[in-house]
C-alpha cells in the first residue's frame, strides 16, 4: 500500500487515461487484508483474556456467573468483563478504582471481536461496529480516522443502520494490548495471594 501510493516499483503507474488509479484492485485487497487481520488479532485478545479468567476462576474454585447472573447478563448490556470484574473486584475486596487499566477501551476489545466473529454479510469481508456499540461508545475506540474525524465534527450519518467501520490499526492493538496487560497485573498477585492463603 506505501509503495503503491508513493507509486515506488514495482507500482510506478502506466499511461491511463481512464481516471481510476493504477493498481487500485491490489491497494483495497491489502487494505482488506490488514482490516481482517487487525480484526482476527483483537479478537485473538479478547479470547486469551476470557480463558485467563476462566482458569483463575478454575484454580479458585469459584462460580462467578452463579454467583453474580445480572453482572455475566448480555440481555442487561453486560458480559464477561464485567460479570468477571464484579467476581473478582468481591474476592479481592477491591472496587478496582486504583486500578490504572481502562475498562471501556476493554469492553470495546469484547465488543470488537463479537462484531469480527458474527459477519453480517456473507458477500462482504468489510467489518462494522455493532449498532449497540455507538450508544455506549460514541467515538469507538477501534476506528479509521476519517469517521473518527466525521465523527468529531458531527457529520457522522444518524441513521441506526449506518455504522463506522471497525478498523485495528497496529497502535489500537498495541494501546489494548497494554490494557489487557494492565488488568492482568493488577490481579495476579493478589490472587495468588488468595490461592496460598498469603491474605
Amino acid at each position: 500500500m506505501r509503495k503503491i501510493d508513493a507509486e515506488e516499483p514495482p507500482f510506478e503507474p502506466p499511461y491511463s487515461e481512464d481516471g481510476e488509479p493504477a493498481f487500485l484492485e491490489e491497494w483495497m485487497d491489502a487494505n482488506t487484508s490488514l482490516e481482517v487481520l487487525g480484526a482476527t488479532c483483537v479478537s485473538m485478545l479478547s479470547d486469551t483474556l476470557k480463558l485467563y479468567l476462566i482458569t483463575w476462576e478454575k484454580e479458585l474454585g469459584l462460580t462467578c456467573q452463579k454467583h453474580f447472573p445480572e453482572q455475566f447478563s448480555a440481555k442487561k448490556g453486560n458480559g464477561f468483563v464485567a460479570g468477571y470484574k464484579a467476581c473478582f473486584g468481591h474476592l479481592l475486596k477491591t472496587d478496582w478504582a486504583d486500578c490504572p487499566a481502562d475498562f471501556a477501551l476493554i469492553e470495546q476489545i469484547v465488543l470488537a471481536r463479537n462484531s469480527a466473529q458474527h459477519a453480517k454479510e456473507i458477500t462482504d469481508l468489510q467489518i462494522t461496529h455493532d449498532s449497540s456499540v455507538r450508544g455506549k461508545h460514541p467515538m469507538p475506540f477501534f476506528l479509521n480516522d476519517y469517521e473518527k474525524r466525521l465523527i468529531e465534527t458531527d457529520q457522522f450519518p444518524d441513521h441506526p443502520w449506518f455504522n463506522p467501520k471497525l478498523v485495528v490499526t497496529q497502535e489500537a492493538l498495541f494501546e489494548a494490548l497494554r490494557q489487557v496487560e494492565l488488568v492482568c497485573e493488577y490481579m495476579e498477585e493478589p490472587l495468588f495471594d488468595v490461592m496460598y492463603g498469603r491474605q
